[in-house]
């Protein structure tokens, strides 16, 4: 099976779909729920540079190292964007990232179901032996919720790239290995299944 091979997963809360020129509107309208891309240690892209982004993505899978997907909410509404990216299919790696989510999804089920399904996807499907996750060191955000799905710190990448505005970015690298797998699905599984406070 193709790392490159486009493909639709769907769950209860969210599904993935393959990433098209056709949902650049709906992004655009997602993306401006928190105004994302203002952040100045993410990558979100702006309204104004959404077909850019999209078509560089689309250009990356077309050169084997990037499956890009368009993120629905449980409606069918577009609420983000996320991949599999750094393809080596050689040695059955990949890195799950370039991930944004508009603001009325974050805190809900829908990103731990979108990890539980790539992440299965990776290894039950893709025979993958890790599966890496990358955030600059300043997005803590990010970082809890990368450590919240059971991955593990490898390192900290220093003066790892140049920011778009002209700072150096310290990128913090975590992954699961094959050997983990087994508990961190049953984790995942378990903060999907566990009952939540309803809405006030």
């Amino acid at each position: 099976m193709s790392f490159t091979t486009p493909f639709s997963l769907h769950g209860t809360h969210a599904s993935l779909v393959p990433l098209d020129l056709s949902h650049a509107e709906a992004l655009c309208d997602a993306v401006r729920d928190g105004e994302l891309w203002r952040l100045w240690y993410t990558a979100v892209p702006s309204p104004q540079g959404m077909v850019a982004e999209i078509e560089r993505r689309l250009g990356l899978q077309a050169k084997g190292s990037m499956l890009p997907f368009t993120v629905l909410d449980a409606e069918g509404v577009p609420a983000g964007m996320t991949t599999y990216m750094n393809i080596d299919a050689v040695n059955r790696r990949v890195e799950i990232g370039s991930t944004w989510y508009t603001r009325r999804v974050q805190r809900t089920p829908l990103n731990t179901e979108c990890k539980l399904m790539l992440l299965t996807r990776a290894f039950d499907e893709l025979d993958c032996i890790a599966v890496e996750f990358r955030t600059h060191f300043f997005n803590h955000q990010s970082r809890r919720g990368i450590e919240r799905l059971g991955a593990k710190l490898d390192g900290v990448l220093r003066s790892h790239q140049r920011a778009s505005d002209g700072t150096l970015r310290d990128t913090c690298v975590y992954s699961i290995v094959a050997a983990e797998w087994p508990t961190v699905r049953s984790h995942l599984r378990w903060q999907l299944d566990k009952p939540r406070p309803a809405p006030p």
